[in-house]
């Protein structure tokens, strides 16, 4: 045997080490021309293109931010917390934010880290039964896509109208005026008005607001029905237009420029309801208001609608259920601890939601100073608020110019990163299911699934398009499919996969196990809280209508429940599906199915570290993989 020199032994691991950096290299530095992570070594033989991943923490962390603030935060929570007895609203607020909100977020964030794969085929690398779930969370955003944006179109709309010295919504000399017209600076101590949507011109009595006119009839020409679609918008039309162009260059080089574009859309609102809280606070009348807020009325927590509007608005704002977090998260490198910028960033998500209360409501109370109302009068939720509520009171204010503007940016900002994150985590999970082809054309892709999506918006911008607006928004992304995609979720990782052996997953990535906390409100809490909310919200089911006054007819109705069913019949219509699909006896079916399958060690082996479940033999014998192979040089 010849005998072994020190020397070769020490340039041999020299070379292998070299070699090693050099594969690193290749990977964090794609080659020029190709798409993010594609390496030509990786085409040629066979593989996927690479998974890009977040450029710095603070990507992920403001990205989420902007996915999960959102109007919600601003326009529902403070007129909800009002509503359902003020300060005591947030009693049943925090048991469902910690025994639902908290828990699924974090569940869905790391499960894509985990995996490194998004809101699809997560599911199939966990447990391939319930690969349903992620159809369900994919068939609901794309829905929600479709109709949120409108929100911004509207925004926008009033946006460019806001450029001027004396606001179109402030006075009655407009084309789109009618008789009944008043301006509210001259309706002080009155309180025979009409309400949105009714006009009588026989009785003198009776007025509408110029904001509401500007709203109605300029802004959406509502026609009499849903029957009775309309023409087109063609202004709204482009404003449509002009925020999906947006939103398309936002994300249209994927995480890197999203990550980016956060930097300014994540942030710039939060200066700006500071701005406006400082300035509500400012304003007479702003103590009341702020009293009528938060004056906590124990009773109402009798109430089960209390508690369905609490568990519906911790889903709703934290943007879960959607595959969108899972889809961020998938991003993020192995070795990341989310466990504790999760726990900050759902400190951070409530926190506006409280403070956004201070500074709506502090101007709500100056305006029904003003008008000589009660400010139960002037409270709205939703686009009520946005384009009724405050456009009214800004136009009170010395220069209502400035703040209309500032306003109307803020709600803009607010709305478009939650868009492109929800549109960004739709093409990330349907991507990853065809990898190899539309990773490569993923700009092409986008542009489809955006001009789609445009297209089937338009529908929204006619003369009756807000009625096809209000049926989305009642039905397609309702609380009834959130719960029942978070019940399952929540079975399947902590029954079907193992909350421990999830547990020792998330050691493995983040370096210390959480608290019983999360895992227990996986297994009981969260099912619990959602199969109550689901079924008081089915008992407590009234029929949409506009404004309390128009019922929609019932093949609209049908058309509703059709858009919820279509999220919700995925997770048993898969399971069903995949049971016929695979081979053998009934038992061997259900054991192959509920296997996980390996999760996507292509992401993790470039950290130095593999995933905990992953197989590795010695022997034939199983053994536990080893963490380190080499440290990467960064």
């Amino acid at each position: 045997m010849n005998p072994v020199h020190p020397e070769s032994e020490e340039m041999a691991t020299k070379e292998k080490l070299q070699c090693l950096k050099d594969f690193h290299k290749d990977i964090l530095k794609p080659s020029p021309g190709k798409s993010p992570g594609t390496r030509p070594e990786d085409e040629a033989e066979g593989k996927h293109p690479q998974r890009e991943k977040w450029s710095s923490k603070i990507d992920f962390v403001l990205s989420v931010a902007g996915g999960f603030i959102g109007l919600g935060n601003v326009w529902r929570f403070p007129y909800l917390c009002y509503k359902n007895g003020g300060g005591a609203f947030l009693i049943p607020y925090f048991i469902f934010l910690f025994g639902g909100g908290l828990p699924v977020f974090f569940l869905e964030v790391v499960i894509g880290q985990y995996t490194s794969q998004g809101g699809i085929t997560c599911w199939e690398k966990i447990c391939p039964l319930f690969t349903g779930i992620g159809y369900a969370s994919i068939v609901i955003v794309s829905l929600l896509n479709v109709y949120y944006i409108i929100i911004l179109a509207w925004a926008m709309y009033y946006l460019f109208h806001s450029f001027q010295t004396d606001l179109p919504w402030a006075h009655c000399n407009h084309s789109w005026n009618t008789p009944n017209c008043m301006e509210d600076t001259m309706r002080k101590n009155k309180s025979m008005w009409i309400t949105v949507g009714t006009t009588n011109t026989t009785n003198t009595t009776n007025y509408t607001s110029p904001v509401i006119e500007f709203w109605e009839r300029n802004v959406l020409s509502l026609s009499s029905g849903i029957n009775h679609p309309g023409a087109l918008k063609w202004d709204l039309a482009l404003c449509l237009l002009l925020v999906w162009l947006i939103c398309f260059f936002c994300i249209w080089k994927g995480v890197k420029s999203t990550g980016k574009v956060v930097y300014i859309t994540a942030t710039f609102p939060f200066i700006m309801l500071l701005v406006l809280l400082v300035r509500g606070l400012t304003l007479p009348g702003a103590g009341a208001g702020i009293k009528f807020y938060l004056y906590p009325d124990i009773s109402r927590l009798e109430d089960p609608q209390v508690w369905i509007d609490a568990g519906t608005q911790i889903f709703f704002s934290y943007a879960i259920c959607l595959g969108a977090m899972t889809s961020l998260g998938s991003y993020n490198k192995y070795k990341y601890n989310s466990y504790r910028d999760c726990m900050l960033l759902g400190c951070l998500n409530s926190g506006t939601s409280f403070v956004s209360g201070f500074a709506i409501f502090s101007i709500l109370g100056f305006m029904a100073q003003e008008q000589g109302v009660d400010i139960a009068d002037v409270a709205e939720s939703g686009p009520g608020l946005a384009f009724i509520a405050y456009p009214k009171a800004v136009t009170m204010m010395p220069l209502p110019t400035f703040w209309s503007i500032l306003f109307f940016i803020m709600l803009l900002l607010l709305g478009l990163d939650s868009q492109f994150v929800e549109v960004e985590g739709q093409i990330t999970s349907l991507v990853d299911l065809y990898p190899s082809f539309l990773r490569k054309h993923r700009e092409i892709f986008i542009a489809l699934v955006c001009c789609a999506s445009y297209l089937l918006g338009l529908t929204m911008v006619t003369e009756g398009g807000m009625y096809v607006f209000q049926l989305f928004d009642y039905y397609a992304a309702s609380g009834v499919c959130l719960l029942w995609v978070a019940f399952f979720e929540c079975v399947t990782i902590a029954w079907v996969y193992g909350a421990d052996n999830f547990y020792n997953g998330i050691e493995d990535m983040i370096g210390y196990r959480p608290g019983p906390w999360m895992k227990y409100s996986w297994a009981v809490v969260t099912p619990v809280l959602c199969v109550g909310c689901f079924i008081f919200s089915l008992v407590k089911y009234q029929p949409l209508t506009y404004n309390k006054v128009y019922v929609y007819p019932d093949w609209a109705i049908g058309l509703g429940w059709g858009l919820a069913l279509s999220s919700m019949v995925c997770i048993p219509l898969v399971f069903l599906i995949s049971l016929c699909q695979a081979r053998g006896p009934l038992s061997v079916r259900f054991k192959y199915l509920l296997t996980p399958r390996e999760p996507n060690r292509w992401a993790v082996e470039h950290e130095g570290a593999l995933p905990y479940n992953s197989s590795s033999t010695v022997n034939g014998i199983l053994m536990k993989p080893t963490h380190i192979i080499v440290e990467t040089m960064m």
